[in-house]
């Protein structure tokens, strides 16, 4: 998987609308951020964050459709992916595990992502929502330690530019009527 599925997994999110930055990078980890502001109420963006079929991109899913996508939004609860049997038996996959979650307020999940599972790393991925005027500001980081066979710094903006992108789409979801 390395370096060369991480290209390929970023592939679409060049664009991505959301603010963001690799806020540090070194021989054993990295760290992203990034800002949206949503216009919505920070439950209502909140409730949403459980509900990644709605935002997630279909590009950046192991089964290729984020409606396979759940997120149980309370401590222990998964961030998990059903893969749908093609021939036999249906696979899962667990993406993180939530570690800290207010409603309406701040959600965290431990994990490594996407094809840094098959490194020996692991993240802490953190969507602090904050009021601002008439919706919510985000912020969405993500500090990944460990070993990766294909440099931290090397991964550390294609890492970032994907989970932008994933924050501009909670942000369409959440301004987009239903």
């Amino acid at each position: 998987m390395g370096i060369s599925r991480l290209l390929a997994w970023a592939g679409v999110a060049m664009a991505a609308p959301a603010h963001s930055a690799v806020t540090g990078a070194g021989e054993n980890g990295f760290a992203t951020e990034a800002t949206v502001e949503i216009a919505a109420g920070p439950e209502a963006v909140y409730a949403l964050l459980a509900l990644p079929g709605r935002w997630w991109n279909d590009a950046h899913t192991y089964s290729g459709d984020s409606a396979n996508m759940t997120l149980v939004p309370q401590a222990g609860g998964c961030f998990c992916e059903t893969i749908p049997a093609k021939s036999g038996t249906a696979g899962s996959i667990e993406h993180a595990r939530v570690v800290y979650a207010v409603p309406g307020k701040q959600l965290r999940l431990v994990g490594a992502l996407g094809p840094l599972q098959t490194e020996g790393v692991t993240g802490a991925l953190d969507f602090a929502i904050l009021p601002v005027g008439q919706g919510v500001k985000i912020t969405m980081t993500y500090v990944v330690g460990g070993y990766l066979r294909g440099g931290a710094a090397k991964m550390a903006p294609l890492v970032d530019q994907v989970l932008a992108e994933q924050l501009a789409g909670l942000k369409r979801a959440a301004e987009s009527p239903r």
